[in-house]
Protein backbone atom coordinates (compact mmCIF):
# COMPACT_ATOMS: atom_id res chain seq x y z
CA UNK A 1 0.00 0.00 0.00
CA UNK A 2 2.67 2.68 0.52
CA UNK A 3 4.53 0.76 -2.44
CA UNK A 4 1.74 1.82 -4.38
CA UNK A 5 1.10 5.64 -3.09
CA UNK A 6 4.93 6.41 -3.73
CA UNK A 7 4.14 4.98 -7.81
CA UNK A 8 1.25 7.60 -7.72
CA UNK A 9 3.66 10.62 -7.07
CA UNK A 10 6.23 10.31 -9.00
CA UNK A 11 4.11 9.96 -12.20
CA UNK A 12 1.84 13.24 -11.12
CA UNK A 13 5.57 14.96 -11.16
CA UNK A 14 6.41 13.23 -14.66
CA UNK A 15 3.09 14.88 -15.60
CA UNK A 16 3.54 18.25 -13.93
CA UNK A 17 7.02 18.55 -14.88
CA UNK A 18 6.10 17.70 -18.89
CA UNK A 19 3.32 20.59 -18.70
CA UNK A 20 5.65 23.13 -18.00
CA UNK A 21 8.01 22.16 -20.25
CA UNK A 22 5.82 22.20 -23.22
CA UNK A 23 4.63 25.53 -22.16
CA UNK A 24 8.00 27.36 -21.88
CA UNK A 25 8.84 25.69 -25.49
CA UNK A 26 6.10 27.52 -27.14
CA UNK A 27 6.41 30.42 -25.07
CA UNK A 28 10.02 31.13 -26.66
CA UNK A 29 9.26 29.89 -29.98
CA UNK A 30 6.67 32.72 -29.87
CA UNK A 31 8.57 35.59 -28.95
CA UNK A 32 10.98 34.10 -31.23
CA UNK A 33 8.65 34.49 -34.19
CA UNK A 34 7.65 38.06 -33.17
CA UNK A 35 11.38 38.96 -32.68
CA UNK A 36 12.05 37.37 -36.14
CA UNK A 37 8.80 39.25 -38.06
CA UNK A 38 9.80 42.69 -36.16
CA UNK A 39 13.55 42.21 -36.86
CA UNK A 40 11.85 41.43 -40.83
CA UNK A 41 9.32 44.06 -40.66
CA UNK A 42 12.48 46.58 -39.52
CA UNK A 43 14.31 45.87 -42.69
CA UNK A 44 11.45 46.33 -44.74
CA UNK A 45 10.42 50.23 -43.27
CA UNK A 46 14.22 50.29 -43.13
CA UNK A 47 13.97 50.13 -46.99
CA UNK A 48 11.80 51.96 -47.94
CA UNK A 49 13.02 55.18 -45.59
CA UNK A 50 15.81 55.18 -47.81
CA UNK A 51 14.20 55.08 -50.91
CA UNK A 52 12.04 57.44 -49.66
CA UNK A 53 15.35 59.53 -49.03
CA UNK A 54 16.76 58.68 -52.66
CA UNK A 55 13.36 60.07 -53.91
CA UNK A 56 13.69 63.26 -52.45
CA UNK A 57 17.28 63.70 -53.45
CA UNK A 58 16.29 62.98 -57.12
CA UNK A 59 13.87 66.44 -56.74
CA UNK A 60 17.28 68.59 -56.14
CA UNK A 61 19.42 66.69 -58.11
CA UNK A 62 22.85 65.00 -57.34
CA UNK A 63 24.17 66.72 -54.26
CA UNK A 64 25.37 70.01 -54.30
CA UNK A 65 23.39 70.38 -57.69
CA UNK A 66 20.13 71.99 -58.63
CA UNK A 67 17.61 70.20 -60.76
CA UNK A 68 15.15 72.51 -62.39
CA UNK A 69 13.15 72.04 -65.71
CA UNK A 70 13.18 74.60 -68.74
CA UNK A 71 9.80 75.40 -67.77
CA UNK A 72 10.53 76.41 -64.46
CA UNK A 73 13.80 78.08 -65.74
CA UNK A 74 11.25 80.39 -67.73
CA UNK A 75 8.86 80.79 -64.33
CA UNK A 76 11.37 82.16 -62.46
CA UNK A 77 13.34 83.86 -64.69
CA UNK A 78 16.54 81.71 -65.06
CA UNK A 79 18.36 82.91 -68.32
CA UNK A 80 21.24 80.97 -69.42
CA UNK A 81 24.16 82.06 -71.78
CA UNK A 82 27.23 81.44 -72.90
CA UNK A 83 30.32 82.70 -71.27
CA UNK A 84 32.20 85.17 -73.35
CA UNK A 85 35.44 87.13 -74.00
CA UNK A 86 34.97 90.56 -73.93
CA UNK A 87 37.31 94.24 -73.40
CA UNK A 88 36.67 95.10 -69.43
CA UNK A 89 37.54 99.34 -69.38
CA UNK A 90 39.42 99.15 -66.23
CA UNK A 91 38.67 101.28 -63.30
CA UNK A 92 40.50 103.50 -60.47
CA UNK A 93 38.55 103.42 -57.46
CA UNK A 94 39.30 106.53 -54.95
CA UNK A 95 37.77 107.39 -51.26
CA UNK A 96 37.45 111.25 -50.60
CA UNK A 97 35.73 114.10 -48.96
CA UNK A 98 32.61 115.46 -50.26
CA UNK A 99 33.14 119.56 -49.75
CA UNK A 100 31.16 122.75 -50.83
CA UNK A 101 31.77 124.22 -54.33
CA UNK A 102 34.25 126.68 -53.43
CA UNK A 103 33.62 128.86 -56.64
CA UNK A 104 29.98 129.80 -55.06
CA UNK A 105 30.73 130.40 -51.71
CA UNK A 106 30.11 133.78 -50.09
CA UNK A 107 31.28 135.59 -46.89
CA UNK A 108 28.40 138.14 -46.15
CA UNK A 109 29.02 141.36 -44.01
CA UNK A 110 28.43 144.94 -43.41
CA UNK A 111 29.94 147.32 -45.78
CA UNK A 112 30.47 149.80 -42.90
CA UNK A 113 30.07 149.06 -39.12
CA UNK A 114 27.06 149.69 -37.46
CA UNK A 115 24.51 147.87 -34.51
CA UNK A 116 22.19 144.75 -35.89
CA UNK A 117 18.76 145.70 -35.77
CA UNK A 118 16.87 143.08 -37.22
CA UNK A 119 17.65 139.33 -37.98
CA UNK A 120 15.67 138.31 -41.13
CA UNK A 121 16.78 134.82 -42.25
CA UNK A 122 18.43 131.53 -39.74
CA UNK A 123 20.54 128.91 -40.45
CA UNK A 124 19.49 126.25 -43.39
CA UNK A 125 17.32 128.64 -45.25
CA UNK A 126 17.46 129.21 -48.62
CA UNK A 127 17.57 132.49 -49.81
CA UNK A 128 17.95 134.37 -53.33
CA UNK A 129 20.58 136.96 -54.55
CA UNK A 130 19.70 140.75 -53.42
CA UNK A 131 17.56 139.42 -50.81
CA UNK A 132 17.59 140.93 -47.33
CA UNK A 133 19.55 138.52 -44.25
CA UNK A 134 19.64 141.97 -41.63
CA UNK A 135 19.28 145.51 -40.92
CA UNK A 136 21.80 147.77 -39.49
CA UNK A 137 21.99 150.94 -37.56
CA UNK A 138 25.09 152.99 -38.69
CA UNK A 139 26.18 156.11 -38.00
CA UNK A 140 28.20 156.54 -40.90
CA UNK A 141 25.23 155.80 -43.16
CA UNK A 142 23.71 158.59 -41.24
CA UNK A 143 26.30 160.60 -42.53
CA UNK A 144 26.29 159.64 -46.07
CA UNK A 145 22.47 159.88 -46.09
CA UNK A 146 23.23 163.76 -44.83
CA UNK A 147 25.61 164.68 -47.91
CA UNK A 148 22.85 163.37 -50.07
CA UNK A 149 20.05 165.23 -48.92
CA UNK A 150 22.43 168.25 -48.78
CA UNK A 151 23.21 167.15 -52.42
CA UNK A 152 20.04 167.15 -53.45
CA UNK A 153 18.79 170.39 -52.01
CA UNK A 154 22.04 172.04 -53.72
CA UNK A 155 21.27 170.48 -56.94
CA UNK A 156 17.76 172.02 -56.70
CA UNK A 157 18.92 175.72 -56.39
CA UNK A 158 21.07 175.40 -59.16
CA UNK A 159 18.54 174.37 -61.40
CA UNK A 160 16.15 177.09 -59.87
CA UNK A 161 19.49 179.48 -60.38
CA UNK A 162 20.25 178.52 -63.76
CA UNK A 163 16.55 178.77 -65.37
CA UNK A 164 16.48 182.04 -63.73
CA UNK A 165 19.33 183.22 -65.02
CA UNK A 166 17.76 181.81 -68.16
CA UNK A 167 14.83 184.46 -68.04
CA UNK A 168 17.13 187.45 -67.82
CA UNK A 169 19.12 186.52 -70.00
CA UNK A 170 16.38 186.30 -72.66
CA UNK A 171 15.35 189.96 -71.30
CA UNK A 172 18.69 190.89 -72.04
CA UNK A 173 18.49 191.95 -68.09
CA UNK A 174 21.70 189.55 -67.28
CA UNK A 175 24.78 189.16 -69.46
CA UNK A 176 25.42 186.02 -71.15
CA UNK A 177 28.32 185.30 -68.26
CA UNK A 178 25.85 185.07 -65.80
CA UNK A 179 24.01 181.51 -67.22
CA UNK A 180 27.34 180.05 -67.91
CA UNK A 181 28.27 180.52 -64.70
CA UNK A 182 24.48 179.18 -63.66
CA UNK A 183 25.53 176.13 -65.98
CA UNK A 184 28.45 175.13 -64.06
CA UNK A 185 27.15 175.71 -60.55
CA UNK A 186 24.51 173.29 -61.45
CA UNK A 187 26.61 170.52 -63.34
CA UNK A 188 28.87 170.88 -60.03
CA UNK A 189 25.42 169.77 -57.81
CA UNK A 190 24.51 167.62 -60.08
CA UNK A 191 27.96 165.68 -59.76
CA UNK A 192 27.78 165.55 -56.39
CA UNK A 193 24.61 164.25 -55.98
CA UNK A 194 25.76 161.65 -58.45
CA UNK A 195 29.06 160.80 -56.29
CA UNK A 196 27.03 160.58 -52.99
CA UNK A 197 24.33 158.61 -54.76
CA UNK A 198 27.35 155.92 -55.52
CA UNK A 199 28.56 156.42 -51.65
CA UNK A 200 25.11 155.02 -50.44
CA UNK A 201 24.69 152.67 -53.43
CA UNK A 202 28.36 150.87 -52.45
CA UNK A 203 26.63 150.74 -48.81
CA UNK A 204 23.93 148.71 -49.68
CA UNK A 205 21.43 151.23 -50.23
CA UNK A 206 19.58 152.27 -53.30
CA UNK A 207 19.01 155.86 -53.84
CA UNK A 208 15.14 154.79 -55.55
CA UNK A 209 14.47 153.32 -52.10
CA UNK A 210 15.16 156.70 -50.28
CA UNK A 211 12.19 158.94 -52.42
CA UNK A 212 9.39 159.65 -50.13
CA UNK A 213 10.96 158.81 -46.96
CA UNK A 214 10.28 161.97 -44.78
CA UNK A 215 12.59 161.74 -41.96
CA UNK A 216 12.42 158.11 -41.13
CA UNK A 217 15.85 156.84 -40.31
CA UNK A 218 17.06 154.85 -42.89
CA UNK A 219 18.43 151.28 -41.46
CA UNK A 220 21.68 149.66 -43.67
CA UNK A 221 20.29 146.50 -45.27
CA UNK A 222 22.70 143.28 -45.36
CA UNK A 223 22.03 141.75 -48.45
CA UNK A 224 22.81 137.61 -50.12
CA UNK A 225 25.30 138.50 -52.63
CA UNK A 226 23.95 135.71 -54.55
CA UNK A 227 21.39 132.53 -54.17
CA UNK A 228 22.30 129.48 -51.59
CA UNK A 229 21.93 128.22 -48.38
CA UNK A 230 23.00 129.63 -45.38
CA UNK A 231 25.90 127.08 -43.67
CA UNK A 232 26.66 129.77 -40.82
CA UNK A 233 25.25 132.29 -39.29
CA UNK A 234 26.72 134.79 -36.41
CA UNK A 235 24.37 137.94 -36.56
CA UNK A 236 22.96 138.33 -33.63
CA UNK A 237 20.34 141.70 -32.60
CA UNK A 238 21.74 143.97 -30.60
CA UNK A 239 25.49 143.08 -31.69
CA UNK A 240 28.15 145.43 -33.20
CA UNK A 241 29.17 144.35 -36.95
CA UNK A 242 31.62 145.47 -39.41
CA UNK A 243 33.26 144.54 -42.21
CA UNK A 244 36.08 142.08 -40.56
CA UNK A 245 33.04 140.25 -39.31
CA UNK A 246 31.20 138.18 -41.26
CA UNK A 247 27.94 137.62 -40.69
CA UNK A 248 26.54 134.86 -42.82
CA UNK A 249 28.15 132.19 -45.05
CA UNK A 250 25.85 131.22 -47.99
CA UNK A 251 26.44 128.18 -49.99
CA UNK A 252 25.03 126.91 -53.49
CA UNK A 253 25.65 123.48 -52.77
CA UNK A 254 23.85 122.59 -56.50
CA UNK A 255 26.92 121.94 -57.33
CA UNK A 256 29.91 120.20 -55.21
CA UNK A 257 33.26 119.35 -55.16
CA UNK A 258 34.87 115.89 -54.00
CA UNK A 259 38.03 115.41 -53.03
CA UNK A 260 40.34 112.15 -53.94
CA UNK A 261 43.55 111.23 -53.64
CA UNK A 262 45.00 109.92 -56.71
CA UNK A 263 48.17 106.90 -56.32
CA UNK A 264 51.06 108.42 -58.25
CA UNK A 265 50.95 105.44 -60.40
CA UNK A 266 47.86 105.84 -61.70
CA UNK A 267 48.46 110.08 -62.28
CA UNK A 268 49.58 108.68 -66.12
CA UNK A 269 45.75 107.38 -66.91
CA UNK A 270 43.62 110.24 -65.56
CA UNK A 271 43.13 113.73 -66.55
CA UNK A 272 41.12 116.94 -66.76
CA UNK A 273 37.75 116.64 -67.81
CA UNK A 274 37.84 112.53 -67.19
CA UNK A 275 34.05 111.33 -66.50
CA UNK A 276 33.98 109.94 -63.24
CA UNK A 277 30.69 108.21 -61.23
CA UNK A 278 30.23 109.00 -57.20
CA UNK A 279 28.36 107.28 -54.63
CA UNK A 280 28.40 107.83 -50.76
CA UNK A 281 27.24 104.86 -48.09
CA UNK A 282 24.06 107.51 -47.09
CA UNK A 283 22.32 106.57 -50.64
CA UNK A 284 24.56 103.26 -51.53
CA UNK A 285 22.27 102.76 -54.93
CA UNK A 286 22.74 106.43 -56.12
CA UNK A 287 25.36 107.17 -58.60
CA UNK A 288 26.15 110.41 -59.76
CA UNK A 289 28.27 111.72 -62.41
CA UNK A 290 30.78 114.04 -62.42
CA UNK A 291 34.19 115.09 -63.73
CA UNK A 292 37.80 115.95 -63.16
CA UNK A 293 38.12 119.59 -63.24
CA UNK A 294 41.79 119.52 -61.16
CA UNK A 295 44.50 117.89 -60.57
CA UNK A 296 47.21 119.05 -58.18
CA UNK A 297 50.89 119.76 -59.09
CA UNK A 298 52.52 118.35 -56.49
CA UNK A 299 52.70 114.83 -55.39
CA UNK A 300 52.20 114.51 -51.20
CA UNK A 301 55.35 112.57 -50.09
CA UNK A 302 53.87 110.83 -47.38
CA UNK A 303 51.11 109.18 -49.27
CA UNK A 304 52.97 109.36 -52.70
CA UNK A 305 49.16 110.51 -53.76
CA UNK A 306 48.09 113.55 -55.66
CA UNK A 307 44.83 115.52 -55.33
CA UNK A 308 41.99 115.54 -57.44
CA UNK A 309 38.50 117.92 -57.95
CA UNK A 310 35.70 116.31 -59.02
CA UNK A 311 32.84 118.79 -59.67
CA UNK A 312 29.54 117.11 -59.25
CA UNK A 313 25.80 118.80 -60.11
CA UNK A 314 24.16 118.47 -56.72
CA UNK A 315 20.58 119.30 -57.97
CA UNK A 316 18.76 116.98 -55.21
CA UNK A 317 21.10 118.05 -52.83
CA UNK A 318 21.51 114.52 -51.78
CA UNK A 319 25.48 115.27 -51.53
CA UNK A 320 26.46 117.26 -47.95
CA UNK A 321 29.70 118.87 -47.16
CA UNK A 322 32.22 116.71 -45.00
CA UNK A 323 30.37 113.46 -46.23
CA UNK A 324 32.98 110.51 -47.01
CA UNK A 325 32.56 109.39 -50.70
CA UNK A 326 33.81 106.76 -52.93
CA UNK A 327 35.09 108.04 -56.88
CA UNK A 328 35.16 105.48 -59.50
CA UNK A 329 36.99 106.76 -62.73
CA UNK A 330 36.52 104.53 -65.88
CA UNK A 331 39.49 103.84 -68.15
CA UNK A 332 39.38 103.12 -72.23
CA UNK A 333 38.78 99.44 -72.79
CA UNK A 334 41.95 99.32 -74.35
CA UNK A 335 43.01 95.91 -73.09
CA UNK A 336 43.00 92.34 -74.60
CA UNK A 337 39.12 90.64 -74.62
CA UNK A 338 38.79 88.75 -70.88
CA UNK A 339 36.44 86.02 -70.70
CA UNK A 340 33.69 87.86 -68.66
CA UNK A 341 30.70 87.46 -67.03
CA UNK A 342 27.44 89.36 -65.77
CA UNK A 343 27.85 91.23 -62.13
CA UNK A 344 24.72 89.36 -60.92
CA UNK A 345 24.96 85.84 -62.11
CA UNK A 346 28.27 85.99 -59.58
CA UNK A 347 26.86 84.36 -55.62
CA UNK A 348 28.51 83.99 -52.22
CA UNK A 349 28.26 80.45 -51.20
CA UNK A 350 30.27 79.24 -48.18
CA UNK A 351 32.55 82.04 -48.64
CA UNK A 352 33.46 81.63 -51.86
CA UNK A 353 32.11 83.32 -55.62
CA UNK A 354 30.27 81.11 -57.43
CA UNK A 355 28.70 80.89 -60.95
CA UNK A 356 25.57 78.37 -61.05
CA UNK A 357 26.84 76.05 -64.59
CA UNK A 358 24.31 74.28 -66.69
CA UNK A 359 25.64 70.65 -66.25
CA UNK A 360 23.09 69.06 -67.96
CA UNK A 361 19.52 69.86 -69.72
CA UNK A 362 18.06 70.67 -66.39
CA UNK A 363 20.74 70.68 -63.74
CA UNK A 364 22.68 73.64 -62.37
CA UNK A 365 26.36 72.91 -60.39
CA UNK A 366 27.57 75.49 -58.35
CA UNK A 367 31.06 76.63 -59.73
CA UNK A 368 33.52 78.51 -57.64
CA UNK A 369 35.85 81.00 -59.86
CA UNK A 370 38.06 83.55 -59.20
CA UNK A 371 37.03 87.02 -60.44
CA UNK A 372 39.79 89.77 -61.48
CA UNK A 373 38.87 93.70 -63.00
CA UNK A 374 35.12 95.07 -62.76
CA UNK A 375 33.39 97.33 -65.23
CA UNK A 376 30.24 98.25 -66.48
CA UNK A 377 28.51 95.65 -65.16
CA UNK A 378 30.68 92.57 -66.50
CA UNK A 379 33.40 90.61 -64.37
CA UNK A 380 36.19 89.10 -65.56
CA UNK A 381 36.73 85.38 -64.59
CA UNK A 382 40.12 84.20 -63.92
CA UNK A 383 40.26 81.09 -63.34
CA UNK A 384 37.02 77.95 -62.40
CA UNK A 385 35.50 78.51 -65.56
CA UNK A 386 35.97 77.88 -69.82
CA UNK A 387 34.89 80.23 -73.11
CA UNK A 388 31.46 78.38 -74.00
CA UNK A 389 30.18 77.31 -70.81
CA UNK A 390 26.62 78.00 -70.18
CA UNK A 391 25.93 79.85 -67.11
CA UNK A 392 22.78 81.29 -65.17
CA UNK A 393 23.15 84.52 -66.60
CA UNK A 394 19.84 85.96 -64.62
CA UNK A 395 18.25 84.24 -61.57
CA UNK A 396 21.45 82.93 -59.91
CA UNK A 397 19.64 84.39 -56.50
CA UNK A 398 16.94 81.91 -57.37
CA UNK A 399 19.02 78.81 -57.59
CA UNK A 400 21.05 79.38 -54.78
CA UNK A 401 17.92 79.40 -52.91
CA UNK A 402 16.68 75.86 -54.30
CA UNK A 403 20.01 74.80 -53.31
CA UNK A 404 19.77 76.23 -49.67
CA UNK A 405 16.29 74.55 -49.74
CA UNK A 406 18.02 70.98 -50.84
CA UNK A 407 20.04 71.31 -48.34
CA UNK A 408 18.32 72.22 -45.08
CA UNK A 409 15.32 69.29 -46.25
CA UNK A 410 18.37 66.34 -46.37
CA UNK A 411 19.85 67.90 -43.03
CA UNK A 412 16.09 67.71 -41.40
CA UNK A 413 15.91 63.61 -43.12
CA UNK A 414 18.85 62.73 -41.45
Amino acid sequence: MKNRGIIIALLLAVVIGGGLYLRATRTGGGAGEAGHKEEKGGGHDGHKAEKDHHEGHDEHGEEGRVRMSPELQRQNGVVVGPAKRERIAGIISATGKVEANADRIAHVSPRIPGKIVTVKSSLGDGVAAGQVLATLDSVELGEALGRYRQSQTKLALAQASMERVKALVEKKIAARKDILQAETDFKTAQTELHTDEERLALYGVNSSELKGDGHRRTLLPVRSPISGIITEKHAIVGELADPSKSLYTIADLSSVWVMVDINEKDLARIHRGQAAAVTVGAFPDLRLKGRITYIADLVDQGSRTVKARIEVPNSGRKLKPEMFATVELALAADAPPVLAVAEEALQELDGKRVLFVLEEKDEFAPRPVQTGRSANGMVEVVSGLKEGDPYAVKGAFILKSELKKGEMKDEHGH
